[in-house]
């Protein structure tokens, strides 16, 4: 950074990516009301730029424009430029993703949005260099073409502007269905999954490839009711691959975002902590499946990763680990075979080289990055490579650093709240579920506030920005996660609570559905429903699957109403994208199949420990699970108080359809019932 620049409006701000810009020559400021006011006293269009602080991409248009002075004179002399955190104002940018995609067929980050004082919109698109170059506009260009549309036919903007926001109506909101839901609905979703199949490498579709953990949760319950083994293959060739290939870190751990190449090979080697987060609840129920201990150390080592680089000394999780090292991506992770036998000797620099298929000739620009494709041993733990690996671990560790995103998101740091409570009861490890609480902590001392409402971004002392629905969503899903672990009734009667707040802020009474951003948010252009399942599962997915498991678990009718509603809302978009909604799709099984509701009511804690491990050890798909201490009155599930020991022992009762069993004392005989698949 050139010390002799001076900061603009950025320079007070918390979010990583906006300090990232604080010295641009460019004028930015942070989306505010103030900043509007300033537009319209100004008389001036506002240049709108959304990115995230580990995007390789956002990275080189700052480079190339944001940090020249040319570009920045021409900004400032006729445009209020405005920065935006997609990570802190996901509302900010589904809405103008929404008009980026429709305006242009597709979007990304960064995100331009040329747009009024007003916020109505009139041009979109992504990067755009410098120059314009291979019919790309570039940002000069593109900056006095609309400058002089502004001051010589500004009403041809502006009724375009309000013709956009017109037009979208539709794409903000959902339309309301009539349609069934059906199995046919998941056995279509599984076909489309089985045509895109890769057999060879595993994933699905074309490079680029996401690892887009819900579709692999989606696909092992399904194969877990179903039976299709062909989609148990699937699932596990594509663990297998993506763990074999370059987006696992064979050296330090963790998933990097996306594999841009169909091998999983050449990452784009950010680290999110929300992937890290959802693969490790894959892998955990990959290993309650298969009982293969490869998933089980898969995911043990990402957690490993998350923990040693993203954990806050207070307990929270940061966001990410950049993809950029000395201006270069992917420089941090490649090695060549000379460096890896300095490092190691002759013989184990060979036996290294060969192991994770590091040459001379390089698979990544000249280099190799660390990989088991062709290695025909991955499922075999090598005890003599894991040694090997510390050694280069440590060195690798003082040949650069990487930028991390020290952000804390409630909704991230909800789904790795998730991860680790499901290695908890999956792998028996208190550690597990002490990281878990200390998370819990942090946001409860660092993300709500006075009036008990959630925040949803925490970072160098400060909170800000009102939660939104994933926020809550997320948590709500982790306290359930934590009461059926634990079987301890404070994390159900917080989940409750918070389940009221999130029907109160989010819930659409008119039309069902959960909106983005909360009836006490800032209101923009729009109020958009997000169902969609991308890089993460959708808020209002995962409220369903929340609504649809307190309903059981309490007994609740209300929430069932809800959730039926919710389930209704999303068949028309399930049909037009049927891979779209896996996470969704988790939440149909619980009401197109029967569902059981298994209560334990125990006489000794050893019970109780017996009967976790039961749950712990078997993947036991649309099932709840609830225990009581025989001689206590349960006061937030009233009608577990009219179940009893049978013979003075503790008893099991398994309910179904509507009707449960005669209560049994023999915990194997539980286990042959409930693993019985009708």
């Amino acid at each position: 950074m050139d010390s002799n620049r001076k900061p603009n409006n950025l320079i007070n701000e918390k979010s990583p990516y906006l300090l990232q810009h604080a010295y641009n020559p460019i004028n930015w400021y942070s989306w505010n009301d103030e900043v509007f006011k300033k537009a319209k006293e100004e008389d001036k269009p506002i240049f709108l730029s959304v990115g995230y602080s580990t995007c390789h991409w956002c990275h080189v248009m700052e480079k190339e424009s944001f940090e020249d002075e040319e570009v920045a004179e021409i900004m400032n002399r006729n445009f209020v430029a405005i920065k935006v955190d997609k990570e802190e104002r996901p509302d900010v940018d589904s809405v103008y993703m929404t008009v980026c995609q429709a305006m242009t067929g597709s979007g990304g980050w960064p995100m331009t949005i040329i747009m009024t004082p007003d916020k109505k919109p009139f041009f979109a698109g992504t990067y755009f260099p410098k120059y314009s170059r291979y019919n790309r506009p570039g940002v000069i260009d593109l900056l006095e073409n609309v400058s002089e549309k502004w001051n010589t036919s500004r009403d041809i903007l502006i009724k375009s502007g309000d013709e956009i926001i017109e037009a979208l109506k539709d794409d903000f909101g959902v339309k309301n269905t009539e349609g069934d839901l059906s199995k046919e609905m998941l056995s279509s979703s599984v076909r489309v999954f089985k045509a895109i199949y890769d057999e060879k490498y595993g994933g699905f579709g074309n490079a680029p490839k996401f690892p887009s953990p819900q579709n692999l949760m989606f696909l092992m319950k399904y194969y877990s009711i179903e039976k299709d083994k062909d989609v148990l293959k699937m699932v596990e060739k594509t663990l297998d691959g993506m763990y074999r290939g370059g987006l696992f870190d064979h050296i330090g751990f963790g998933f990097s975002r996306y594999s841009t190449d169909k091998k999983w090979l050449a990452p784009h080697f950010e680290k999110m902590l929300y992937d890290n987060a959802m693969l490790t609840i894959a892998f955990l129920d990959a290993y309650k499946i298969t009982k293969k201990e490869l998933y089980k150390e898969i995911a043990i080592k990402t957690i490993d990763y998350v923990v040693r680089e993203m954990k806050d000394k207070e307990g929270g999780f940061y966001s990410a680990q950049d993809a950029d090292s000395e201006g270069e991506e992917g420089k941090f992770y490649t090695f060549n075979p000379l460096e890896i036998i300095e490092v190691l000797g002759e013989e184990d620099g060979t036996f290294f080289n060969n192991y994770f298929d590091i040459t001379s000739s390089g698979n990544f620009e000249g280099k190799s990055i660390p990989n088991l494709i062709k290695n025909k041993e991955y499922e075999r733990h090598n005890e003599k490579i894991a040694d090997l690996s510390k050694k280069v671990f440590e060195y690798r560790k003082e040949r650069t650093s990487l930028h991390k995103d020290d952000k804390i998101l409630t909704s991230w740091n909800a789904l790795m709240i998730v991860a680790l409570t499901k290695a908890y009861s999956t792998l028996k490890n208190d550690i597990y579920l002490e990281y878990s609480n200390k998370c819990l902590n942090f946001i409860n001392n660092n993300l709500v506030n006075k009036s008990g409402r959630l925040l949803a971004r925490y970072r160098e002392g400060s909170s800000d920005y009102l939660a939104y629905l994933d926020d809550y969503a997320f948590l709500i899903w982790a306290y359930i996660e934590l009461y059926e672990s634990t079987f301890n009734m404070k994390y159900l009667e917080k989940a409750l609570n918070l389940n009221e707040s999130c029907i109160n802020l989010f819930w659409d009474y008119e039309k069902s559905g959960f909106y983005i951003y909360g009836k006490d948010s800032e209101n923009l252009i729009a109020r958009p429903k997000d169902l969609y399942d991308g890089a993460i599962p959708s808020g209002n997915s995962v409220q369903l699957y929340n609504l649809i498991r307190l309903a059981k678990i309490t007994g609740d009718n209300r929430l069932e109403e809800m959730s039926y509603k919710q389930l209704k809302l999303y068949v028309d978009n399930v049909k037009s994208s049927p891979t779209g909604y896996s996470f969704y799709m988790l939440s149909l099984m619980f009401e197109l199949y029967s569902t059981k509701e298994i209560i334990c009511i125990f006489k000794e804690d050893s019970d109780l420990i017996a009967f976790k491990e039961l749950i712990s050890e078997n993947f036991i798909p649309n099932a709840t699970f609830l225990a009581k201490k025989y001689n206590e009155e349960n006061t937030i599930i009233g009608f577990l108080n009219n179940y009893i020991l049978k013979d003075d022992k503790t008893s099991y009762y398994v309910c179904q359809s509507n009707s449960c069993s005669q209560p049994i004392n023999d915990l194997q005989k539980l286990k042959d019932m409930i693993l019985g698949v009708e």
